[in-house]
């Protein structure tokens, strides 16, 4: 599985004559690797970020464990050697519809709320990916309040279970 996230952005020849369709894997490396670059900002891939790109790897694109693993390690090597994001914001900008890249968004919150704090760069960070995906300042910031209700809703149901 690792070799077929790999081959997606090594084949640059079908990378030129994509069709306008995507297939499960382009999505998932191209977010996966978003979603590293976005804990990874600040220096420090801690285990609440890891843990929580797992999470989201296997729950949102369905994934195993051992695929949403293969994946991440797919998405680490990405993000290591390239120092832009434009790569990664260009297949997901040519190739998925708004309501997936309204998801990626939420997605990427969800990383970066990874540590119930949300620096100043990843903040910049976030409104960058926004505009390179084509997502507009309001549905960006809707997702970010969806993911926030979420937290805290998660976080009020542990504290009264205790």
């Amino acid at each position: 599985m690792l070799d077929r996230f790999k081959a997606f952005f090594e084949d640059k020849e079908a990378a030129a004559s994509h069709d306008g369709t995507h297939t499960p894997d382009e999505f998932h490396l191209a977010a996966a690797s978003l979603l590293v670059h976005a804990a990874t900002i600040d220096s420090e891939f801690d285990a609440l970020e890891r843990n929580r790109i797992e999470w989201l790897c296997e729950n949102r694109f369905d994934l195993t464990h051992d695929e949403a693993h293969s994946l991440i390690e797919a998405a680490e090597l990405q993000a290591e050697e390239s120092v832009q994001l434009l790569r990664f914001t260009r297949t997901i900008k040519d190739g998925f519809s708004y309501d997936e890249r309204i998801h990626l968004m939420e997605m990427l919150w969800e990383v970066v709320y990874a540590d119930e704090v949300v620096e100043a760069h990843e903040a910049m960070l976030m409104r960058r990916i926004a505009g390179l995906i084509y997502v507009d300042d309001r549905d960006s910031g809707v997702a970010r309040s969806r993911v926030r209700a979420r937290l805290e809703a998660d976080n009020s149901g542990e504290e009264g279970a205790l």
